[in-house]
Formats: structure tokens, C-alpha cells, sequence
């Protein structure tokens, strides 16, 4: 099968909203803005589907919004993990846990995005795997 991957998306509640956090707290870079979809640097995306949009129409509007429901979580690395947490700690995001060392030995911290979706920062590998 011929095909690539080219990108995540999370579906998002409020394209103003998500668009103002991830590029003013998480600092990411949009890379194509087509109002109701953005496309960021990372290789992801969000997007504010329409009511009237397939996804919708066969799945339930509901379903798609339904903050309440932690299916997704979206990763990033830093070579400086505790500086980040501080950061974000200062733009009041609702922590799911402050950073903690996994069972495999890497420092993680999990934080929800304004759409409830779980998102992740943890020392780069090259931090970690250089601490053994």
C-alpha cells in the first residue's frame, strides 16, 4: 500500500481558541491557516469541523465535541523540561500531573488543551538516554 503519513488532527471546539493556545502557549508554528483547519510545523493540525461537514453528518456532532471523552494524546520533547512546566504553569493549563520519572526512566508531564485533549511533553530522548 502506497501511502504516508502526513498529519494528526484534533478535532476542536473553537478554532480561535485552540489556534491562541497552541501557538501562544505551546509556541508551535502554523505552517498553512485555512480558517477552520491550521496545520502547524509539527506534522499536526486542528480542526473546527462544520455541522455540515460528512464527519458529522456520520458519527453525531455530539460525538465529535464531546470534550469529556480523553481518546487522544498529543507528544513533544524538550531539552528542558522543567523550564516548560514552569511556563505553562504560569498560563494556568489544567495539569493532569505534574512531572514525574516513567517506568522506563523518562521525566513527563500531562496537561489538557482547551478541548480536553491530553497533551504530553517529556525530556527528549537524547536527555534521557544519555542519563544511563
Amino acid at each position: 500500500m502506497n501511502i504516508k503519513n502526513c498529519s494528526t488532527a484534533l478535532f476542536v471546539k473553537d478554532i480561535s481558541v485552540s489556534k491562541d493556545f497552541y501557538i501562544n502557549v505551546l509556541e508551535r508554528e502554523i505552517v498553512h491557516d485555512f480558517g477552520k483547519n491550521i496545520i502547524f510545523k509539527d506534522g499536526f493540525a486542528i480542526w473546527e469541523i462544520q455541522n455540515e461537514h460528512i464527519i458529522p453528518n456520520k458519527l453525531g456532532i455530539k460525538n465529535i465535541n464531546n470534550i469529556s471523552i480523553n481518546r487522544f494524546e498529543l507528544y513533544f520533547e524538550s531539552d528542558d523540561i522543567d523550564s516548560v512546566f514552569q511556563k505553562l504553569k504560569l498560563q494556568k493549563v489544567k495539569f493532569i500531573h505534574e512531572i514525574h520519572k516513567e517506568p522506563w526512566g523518562q521525566r513527563t508531564f500531562r496537561f489538557f488543551d482547551p478541548d480536553n485533549h491530553i497533551i504530553e511533553i517529556g525530556e527528549s530522548l537524547e536527555i534521557f538516554m544519555n542519563k544511563e
